[in-house]
């Protein structure tokens, strides 16, 4: 009996290869967050005296409303924040490691978002901003034309590489990046922006397109303070930021006529419903579907 006891994994060992068989799935930045996230409910649990692999609906609530009261979190990161959790017991549950789910009808806090206070740039604006970038250096230019031009994420923007680029068999530029949660994805170069990275690469065939001023790359970090200055120079709203390009670049793509499949493609989302919050053109009766189907069945009187 006491062979077998020394054998049987202690509690918080079975959490930890729970945990870990987890984040095991994911990689680079997701896995980082991810792993951020669930070190703040494994030290929670800590404090509260809650095993993880005990926990039941309840203590995940008080969880829910430590992150609320306690640490001051945003009902839109609260809901990010659980997701990883709840992945983590879904798998636990499938690996039998645990019995039962204890997210099952976990209830999440629900966000009101008001579309008219996300932060946003006209197309005028961002041609500003681009103008202002071109103007301070090429490394500059390449940051903004590829989150605005590419509706590349930020991270995504800085980790682009001169030997990303390559002239596909009908002699198109393309660039191929890989994308939130390791997604490879290639995407057509447009003749402006391709002026604008060939001016940042210059003669050099290989390293980070986006470089310092101390030859280094560009991190997430250097980037939002790049963006800040330039909008500064540019006297452009205070509240925006590297997202902000990214956003402008949807909703200029769904406002020239994209379909939301179309926009969805190029935002790289993997749910419509995301893609949606882009669209703030809703108000716009000369777009509305009505138009489209009086089109289909109108008949001459």
């Amino acid at each position: 009996m006491a062979n077998a006891t020394a054998h049987t994994p202690a509690r918080n060992d079975i959490a930890a290869l729970a945990r870990d068989a987890y984040l095991a799935r994911y990689d680079g930045a997701t896995r980082q967050l991810y792993a951020a996230d669930l070190r703040v409910y494994f030290t929670w649990c800590a404090a509260a005296g809650v095993d993880p692999m005990a926990a039941r609906r309840p203590h995940l609530e008080l969880f829910i409303q430590h992150l609320l009261e306690d640490r001051g979190n945003k009902p839109s990161s609260v809901i990010r924040r659980m997701k990883p959790v709840r992945g983590f017991y879904q798998l636990a549950v499938a690996d039998e490691l645990i019995d039962r789910d204890p997210t099952v009808l976990l209830r999440l806090p629900k966000v009101h978002e008001d579309p008219e206070a996300i932060a946003t740039l006209t197309p005028e604006q961002v041609k500003t901003l681009l103008r202002v970038a071109i103007d301070t250096s090429p490394a500059h230019a390449a940051l903004v034309g590829l989150m605005s031009m590419l509706g590349l994420r930020v991270s995504e923007a800085c980790a682009v590489r001169v030997e990303d680029f390559r002239e596909d068999d009908l002699g198109y530029v393309v660039l191929r990046t890989v994308r939130k949660g390791g997604k490879i994805r290639v995407k057509p170069i447009p003749v402006p922006l391709l002026r604008i990275i060939q001016r940042a690469a210059g003669d050099r065939t290989s390293g980070p397109l986006i470089l310092t001023r101390a030859g280094k790359q560009q991190t997430r970090a250097g980037a939002y303070d790049w963006t800040k200055r330039l909008l500064r120079k540019a006297d452009l709203p205070e509240n925006a930021h590297p997202h902000t390009l990214r956003h402008a670049a949807v909703t200029a793509v769904i406002d020239a006529g994209a379909t939301l499949i179309e926009a969805q493609e190029f935002a790289d989302h993997a749910d419509p419903r995301t893609t949606l919050h882009y669209y703030r053109n809703r108000g716009n009766l000369d777009q509305h579907a009505a138009h489209l189907a009086a089109r289909a069945f109108a008949v001459s009187s």
